[in-house]
């Protein structure tokens, strides 16, 4: 027999005063109420009612045990509050993670508006350029730039994240200007480390819209952060392809140059990903309807799916560009 429903049926029996009222409106016959009170007493090893044919009374051993089977219940009856509770509106902590230039970027300044709305809400966001596996690490969401595989996750579209080839005026007045994505392969360019490896396959949308450019790049430096491959290019080091949203003040600034400006800049799908759960929480799922609403780009609808087929375990979930910035 279960333990906690004959905790439960021993305190309704003190409450009624006898098996037959315990077991009137319960769906119980008063033999199985008798049958889970002698259960306890079994597993007790001492009686906890006084049985005559009028009346029953407690014994020691039973006042102590319903003292405590009262505290029970109520903490029980009390934790099941707290979670519906917490199902039916958004609370508790949220623990995100997201790639550090978009996270400082665009996603910290947008928090202010969620934080704001849902005052009930914590979150935890860890900024990092690396993969973290949402399922082994406890993570509730993930911010994610690039082409997504299948995974076993959920992936919402949030924008589109351009991507500049830039280099130093120091290093085009010593190397030279490269005129078309092309000629990148004459030049030293600083590849973004992934969990497969250095990226030196770039890609480039062409300018009448018929494909795109591949080229295979080659360089001296490669670098697991976006942030130190955009001090190696500001140091004179080389060319690199990075998210505009951290390039653009030195871009205004004349500090780096941009390459091709005549070519459409490629750009890398951003999205939300998360484990797939048939009752998500109300946290979560006002964070995601609040990333799409704000950071969105509009060409999607806020509740769209993007569900991998043939999902996999999710050890195996791994971007091509997890770790990069958007």
């Amino acid at each position: 027999m279960d333990r906690f429903s004959s905790m439960a049926i021993f305190a309704r029996v003190v409450e009624r005063g006898s098996f037959t009222a315990a077991a009137d409106g319960s769906g119980m016959t008063p033999t199985m109420v008798g049958n889970h009170i002698r259960e306890l007493e079994r597993r007790l090893k001492g009686r906890l009612l006084n049985r005559t044919t009028r009346r029953q009374s407690l014994t020691e051993l039973g006042k102590r045990y319903h003292a405590r089977c009262l505290e029970i219940l109520a903490l029980v009856d009390s934790a099941e509050l707290d979670a519906r509770e917490m199902q039916s509106s958004p609370r508790g902590r949220l623990k995100v993670s997201c790639p550090v230039i978009y996270g400082t970027r665009v996603l910290v300044p947008a928090l202010a508006g969620y934080l704001d709305r849902y005052p009930e809400v914590q979150i935890e966001l860890s900024l990092n350029d690396r993969f973290i596996d949402l399922a082994e690490e406890g993570f509730d969401a993930a911010i994610r730039a690039g082409v997504l595989p299948d995974s076993g996750l959920i992936a919402r579209p949030l924008t589109h994240s351009p991507r500049i080839a830039c280099a130093s005026p120091a290093y085009l007045a010593h190397h030279g200007h490269p005129q078309t994505p092309a000629d990148l392969a004459q030049h030293n360019c600083l590849a973004f480390m992934v969990a497969a490896g250095p990226e030196r396959e770039w890609l480039f949308p062409r300018p009448d819209g018929d494909g795109v450019e591949r080229v295979e790049v080659r360089g001296r430096l490669d670098v697991n952060g976006g942030l130190a491959l955009r001090e190696a290019a500001l140091a004179g080091l080389g060319i690199i392809l990075q998210p505009q949203v951290m390039l653009q003040d030195d871009l205004d600034a004349g500090r780096l140059i941009r390459l091709f400006p005549d070519w459409p800049a490629p750009t890398w799908p951003v999205h939300v990903v998360h484990l797939s759960d048939a009752n998500m929480p109300p946290k979560l799922e006002s964070f995601i309807a609040f990333l799409q609403d704000t950071l969105g780009h509009g060409s999607e609808p806020r509740t769209s799916l993007v569900r991998r087929e043939r999902p996999v375990s999710t050890r195996r979930y791994r971007e091509k560009a997890a770790s990069h910035a958007a």
